[in-house]
């Protein structure tokens, strides 16, 4: 489960050592973590990293296969955290040592930068080769975060980016050593960490207010 720690004017949150996926449970403590760092006083900033294999391999589809009853909202807690992350009153870094698929690729974007292993691991959205649509919502935010040409790519063909190639198409900032990716991701984040606050927020809010709206919407999120 994920845990959080603080170092000085840094928040680290770490996702877990396995798949890291959106599990109600993970969600809850994810949030709780959030919970924390905005509620904290002072300069802070947010990094999310994780020590296995994966960044995060996304939804559970194991759990949604056996609460069908619940999938709207499961979709709208998702939602909810990518809405959360966007709008943060903190500059947010994913530090991503492993893999981030689908989902979790997604929580990345939602993140102001991210930083990625440049020798291992892939960022892809491998929805058109697993027959999964993207939510409204889904679509909204990579297509806020992304270059439309980007987006398109990697919406429509589920390309594997590496390290390398995802910081050429600005997918990600940095692609370095897997023993750098978190201290530049703490660098950025305590470097940003005096911006935290309300004028902040508003920024972000305003910047993404539309793929916010869509979002936000839990009337009808899957469209």
């Amino acid at each position: 489960m994920p845990t959080l720690d603080r170092r000085d004017d840094v928040f680290l949150l770490d996702l877990g050592d396995g798949e890291n996926r959106f599990h109600p449970d993970w969600l809850s403590s994810v949030e709780s973590a959030l919970d924390e760092v905005e509620s904290a006083d002072g300069p802070r900033a947010l990094v999310t990293t994780a020590t296995g294999k994966f960044y995060s391999n996304g939804l559970d589809l194991d759990w949604l296969a056996a609460h069908g009853d619940r999938y709207h909202d499961y979709v709208v807690g998702v939602h909810r955290l990518f809405a959360r992350m966007l709008s943060a009153p903190v500059i947010t870094v994913a530090a991503m040592r492993g893999h981030a698929f689908a989902a979790g690729a997604m929580l990345s974007l939602a993140h102001d930068f991210r930083v990625m292993r440049a020798d291992r691991g892939f960022w892809c959205l491998p929805e058109a080769d697993i027959n999964i649509p993207f939510t409204p919502g889904m679509s909204a935010l990579i297509q806020a975060r992304l270059t439309p040409s980007t987006a398109h790519e990697a919406m429509t063909t589920a390309r594997r980016y590496g390290g390398h190639d995802a910081a050429s198409a600005a997918v990600v900032d940095h692609a370095v050593d897997d023993e750098a990716v978190v201290p530049t991701a703490l660098r950025i984040a305590r470097e940003q960490a005096g911006k935290a606050g309300r004028t902040l927020a508003t920024i972000k809010s305003r910047m993404y207010a539309s793929a916010l709206r869509t979002l936000r919407d839990e009337e009808n999120p899957l469209g």
